[in-house]
């Protein structure tokens, strides 16, 4: 009998480490990828109310009277990120309460926080205004979109 010490034929160590390599590549570019054209990746569930809303009331008025916060929950100069219905309520000034998507424009991520009169994305470090939710630092290029609220009293819900 022949023993061969000769290795198992099989792909080079080469070719293993390049398509490891690619697949890691691609998938960081899926990840980062997107565009300033202001198209944002799908959301994982649609149909939700901030959806809704920022799409103009959706099908039948389904975000009208989903409630928020208190507006005593809304500091002045400053506001509060709703995840998950994907939207920030802000109070520019005391009595006026705005609200924006709380998808940021720059590459889809969450916004995460409000203060010192900004909203802020820490993904890329985007940073838009209380005010009218323009972009005060990039990479962003294109302002968060204004989602309707209603402020009843001391309640507020998107419209």
């Amino acid at each position: 009998m022949t023993v061969s010490f000769q290795p198992a034929s099989g792909p080079a160590r080469r070719t293993v480490v390049a398509a490891a390599g690619a697949a890691g590549l691609a998938v960081a570019l899926t990840a980062c990828g997107g565009s300033d054209d202001g198209a944002t990746a799908a959301p994982a569930e649609s149909g939700g109310a901030a959806d809704d809303a920022a799409n103009g009331g959706g099908s039948g008025g389904s975000a009208g009277g989903t409630p928020l916060a208190s507006t005593a929950d809304i500091p002045e100069g400053g506001g509060k990120v709703f995840a998950d219905q994907r939207v920030v309520v802000v109070q520019p000034s005391a009595g006026e309460f705005k609200a924006y998507s709380a998808t940021c424009t720059h590459q889809g991520c969450a916004v995460k926080s409000v203060s010192d009169g900004l909203i802020n994305c820490p993904c890329h470090n985007s940073n838009f205004s209380v005010t009218d939710g323009s972009v005060s630092s990039g990479p962003a290029t294109k302002p968060l979109p204004e989602v309707r609220i209603a402020v009843d009293g001391d309640s507020i819900t998107l419209a």
